[in-house]
């Protein structure tokens, strides 16, 4: 295993983090882990260095905490740090600070919490934290021994990410979601650079986006990894390029399946010697537009279309349309159109005003795709 030094700490942390977000389960159940082997994964990424561990409050309907402080027992715990999320979004006056951290705790069993973080901040959720006066506690638990180090994970714009960072001295990290298709993404490649800048530890979530990148690909992206000389698993190509980037801490990677953590293990092992050459880091960058040359809608995301006043959420519906025809992956296209956009502002929702094709500067014919939109992805 490699290891990378965690921004200001004096420790260091592996290459590769393992998030307890997408455990093997039995059934259709989320909640329900198939704990026997969950618990052999972990510790055998334990086993082969891996020394960060990432839970939160919601993972696995509530499940995951528990499960990573039963599967730490054993002398584990000692060999890692831990890192959980506090659920901003339920957070209604100062007093639920306390309540959450304790109940996260008391599933844990793990002792103090190494790295705690204000869950998914964005434009919205970060003035109510700190105006709740979450910086200010934050400091208090710290002091008193319930966690030691303050971090946030983010969703939003680079502008709102560099807002977080500024306004307070003593993050220690913060978690962004970053790969080779998100470079401008969210913070993108402008805030991990910014964050590294700072002095923060950067951990990616989602460096195979979700483990879109590391299934088979469409032809053309699978005939440009076969022109590379030297060989290697489209998931390998999505971690190396992500850790040839010396802002990256770590890569953190929600494994459901023991293969999956061997065959990240072993990368990680990787990555510690030469970094993608200019010439592979091209490649990369082919694959990328080789992907988004299959996308049928070109919407640019520059958001000129909203707000719209029917509510409708015109750019992420186009993404997730876009994503069945990228990544061949309908029903999970699906599954999130009818779990992450509200029913408010569906496709289905679009009255036919015309508005937000006027100030469109692609000249899409939006109308026409946010019905071709509803009949794909529509329930």
């Amino acid at each position: 295993m490699q290891y990378r030094k965690f921004g200001g700490l004096d420790w260091e942390a592996s290459a590769l983090g393992f998030g307890a977000m997408r455990l093997p389960v039995i059934g259709e159940d989320r909640s329900v882990i198939d704990e026997p082997e969950a618990t052999r994964m972990i510790r055998y990424a334990i086993d082969h260095g891996v020394n960060y561990i990432d839970t939160a409050y919601p993972y696995h309907g509530g499940g995951s905490e528990p499960f990573v402080g039963r599967a730490l027992r054993d002398g584990y715990r000692e060999r890692v740090r831990v890192a959980t999320k506090l659920p901003c979004w339920l957070v209604k006056e100062p007093a639920d600070f306390d309540r959450y951290l304790d109940e996260q705790l008391e599933r844990l069993q793990v002792g103090p919490i190494d790295f705690y973080l204000l869950h998914g901040l964005n434009a919205e959720r970060w003035p109510q934290m700190r105006d709740l006066g979450v910086l200010d506690w934050a400091e208090r638990a710290m002091a008193d021994g319930r966690f030691h180090h303050l971090g946030f994970s983010f969703h939003d714009s680079y502008d709102v990410f560099r807002e977080i960072i500024d306004s307070y001295d003593g993050w220690t990290m913060c978690q962004i979601q970053h790969n080779y298709m998100d470079v401008d993404y969210q913070a993108g490649t402008r805030g991990l650079r910014y964050a590294a800048a700072r002095g923060l530890a950067v951990v990616v979530m989602e460096p195979l986006r979700g483990g879109l990148l590391a299934g088979t690909p469409p032809a053309p992206v699978q005939a440009l990894w076969e022109s590379a000389p030297t060989k290697r698993t489209p998931a390998e190509w999505g971690l190396q390029w992500l850790w040839s980037q010396p802002e990256v801490t770590l890569a953190l990677s929600g494994m459901s399946a023991m293969e999956q953590v061997v065959e990240n293990v072993e990368s990680a092992d990787r990555s510690g010697g030469d970094p993608l050459s200019a010439e592979e880091l091209a490649l990369v960058t082919q694959v990328r537009e080789a992907f988004l040359s299959l996308s049928p809608i070109a919407c640019t995301k520059c958001d000129y279309c909203q707000p719209c006043p029917n509510n409708v959420a015109i750019p992420r519906i186009f993404e997730l349309y876009n994503q069945v025809f990228m990544y061949a992956t309908k029903d999970r296209a699906r599954m999130a159109y009818n779990t992450w956009i509200r029913e408010e502002e569906r496709a289905n929702c679009c009255l036919q005003c015309g508005e937000c094709e006027a100030k469109c500067p692609q000249g899409l014919e939006i109308m026409d795709w946010l019905e071709k939109a509803d009949k794909l992805l529509g329930a």
